[in-house]
């Protein structure tokens, strides 16, 4: 089936996400990432209908993301929102057993300032005038 194929008086999958958007107020920002990640779900599963796919194939997606895909832990996690978005609210869908999805790594940042006791630390270890 399509990703958005029509059942006689039954809104389009697309046209549903929308309308229950819209609803809720989301920005038109929202809507345009959500669809987009809904779009790239249907298609890494061969345009199989969300409503025949459940936890295994949303975890399989949001790995596929972090091990093959290489993006970033914020990337990962707006896939996840829009996908917990679309079976939740749309589908009235529960999406339980996401615990094993590999999730991409957060990169370390270093601290903009250095507290008064790494000051003291570092001053410590410096020899010299200079």
């Amino acid at each position: 089936m399509k990703p958005s194929g029509n059942v006689p008086g039954k809104p389009r999958l697309f046209d549903q996400v929308r309308d229950v958007m819209h609803i809720k107020h989301y920005s038109i920002r929202t809507e345009q990432a959500y669809l987009q990640w809904i779009k790239r779900f249907i298609l890494f599963h061969g345009k199989r209908h969300p409503s025949e796919m459940g936890e295994a194939e949303v975890s399989a997606f949001l790995t596929h993301l972090a091990a093959r895909g290489n993006v970033s832990s914020s990337t990962q996690n707006q896939a996840l929102n829009a996908l917990v978005f679309l079976y939740r609210h749309v589908l009235k869908k529960n999406l339980d057993g996401l615990e094993n999805v590999t999730t991409a790594k957060k990169p370390s940042r270093l601290p903009v300032v250095f507290t008064r006791d790494e000051v003291r630390r570092v001053l410590a270890h410096l020899d010299g005038l200079n």
